[in-house]
Parts: C-alpha cells; structure tokens; sequence
C-alpha cells in the first residue's frame, strides 16, 4: 500500500466509528476523548498526503475534467 493512504483509511475509520459510537450511546467520555484526538488525526492525514512523493504528469489544461 502506498505510504500516503494508510492515514487516509485510518481517519476514515477512526470517522466511521466516531460516528458509530455516538449513535450507538457509548460512554460519553470515550466519544468526548474521540473528539479531543481527531484535530491530530486530521493534521496528520493532511501532512502526510501533501508531503507524499508523487509526480503528476498532466497539467491542467490536458485533461481539466478529468472524465478520460
């Protein structure tokens, strides 16, 4: 997998199951401690991906929709 995706997936299961426990009722003080994380979480995911090693090839005016 590539470096840059796994805290994309993990942001977005820590996501799933913010939101899971909260429907589901869970104990206050873990949703409250999920809360107070996610701010690192997120920071971490945007870092990694705009620090990722990856070499576009196309401009913009190539291909600007993208629909190819």
């Amino acid at each position: 997998m590539k470096d840059y995706l796994f805290p994309v997936y993990l942001a977005t299961a820590f996501l799933i199951v913010f939101v899971t426990a909260i429907h589901a009722g869970i104990n206050t003080a873990i949703i409250l401690f999920m809360f107070s994380i996610s701010p690192a979480i997120v920071i971490w995911m945007v870092y990694k991906v705009l620090t990722a090693d990856v070499e576009v090839d196309d401009t913009f005016d190539d291909k600007w929709y993208q629909d190819q």
